[in-house]
């Protein structure tokens, strides 16, 4: 009896995010963009989420003109599909209504080499590769054990010293980008304007102001306070209520 009543449970959610998406996608369609951003909210309350629907949303609150949740949601759906070029697109856009102006500080040598290969893929898919170059590496394994002939062995010996090289640098290359994502905590400001101290107490000296939409990174918390640092090196202390985290 359980098990019909959780599969009925399952099926009910299921038909509900449905119904809410395809309904916030009318609404939109019509230009009623807050009815709409309510209707794809109910697929979020039924704990469903995607790409697709974060971007959609995004688009609601872009044509509302409203800079942070636009942004917000945005980021959100990039961290779903990182390599989607329409969520690019629409977030830079959204990024020009913003007020502040936050240079982007490239990194170089063997830091951005290193980040530029791990970055290629999400760490899902660099394990998928490990797994698939492993299967190689056994088949290569077989065909050298089995071979009769000197320069087939030959070419399955170093066959595999290859791939031994490459399922190293893919597993490797999983676990360094399963920690930068873990590590990396983006969030979007959503106060209109905030003071970012120097240190986490409101007595302590201004350091830059922040308008809402601009994005940064968070590092420890104190109390109400968190770190945070932008993209440009910059880093002070706002309140916690200020930011909204990406994830």
């Amino acid at each position: 009896m359980k098990k019909i009543f959780y599969l009925l449970l399952l099926t009910s959610q299921f038909f509900t995010a449905q119904t809410g998406f395809e309904k916030g996608n009318a609404l939109y369609q019509k230009g009623k963009y807050e009815e709409a951003i309510t209707a794809y909210e109910t697929v979020l309350g039924s704990k469903k989420e995607s790409a697709e629907l974060y971007f959609n949303i995004a688009n609601c609150y872009y044509k509302l003109n409203k800079v942070a949740p636009a942004i917000y949601n945005y980021e959100k759906a990039k961290v779903l599909n990182p390599r989607d070029g329409d969520i690019d697109n629409n977030l830079t856009f959204a990024h020009k209504m913003t007020i502040d102006e936050i240079k982007v500080v490239p990194k170089v040598g063997f830091a951005k080499l290193l980040r530029d290969f791990t970055g290629a893929f999400h760490y899902d898919t660099w394990a998928w590769i490990t797994v698939a170059l492993s299967g190689c590496f056994l088949l290569f394994f077989i065909g050298y054990y089995f071979s009769q002939y000197t320069l087939s062995k030959r070419i399955f010996f170093i066959g595999m010293f290859l791939l031994v090289f490459l399922i190293l640098s893919s597993a490797l290359a999983a676990i360094f980008e399963k920690s930068h994502d873990e590590h990396e905590r983006p969030a979007i400001v959503f106060a209109e304007i905030t003071q970012v101290k120097s240190e986490p107490k409101a007595s302590s000296s201004d350091v830059f102001l922040l308008h809402e939409g601009a994005k940064v990174y968070l590092h420890e918390t104190i109390e109400n306070w968190v770190k945070i640092e932008l993209t440009d090196g910059s880093e002070g202390w706002i309140q916690s209520t200020a930011v909204k985290s990406v994830k």
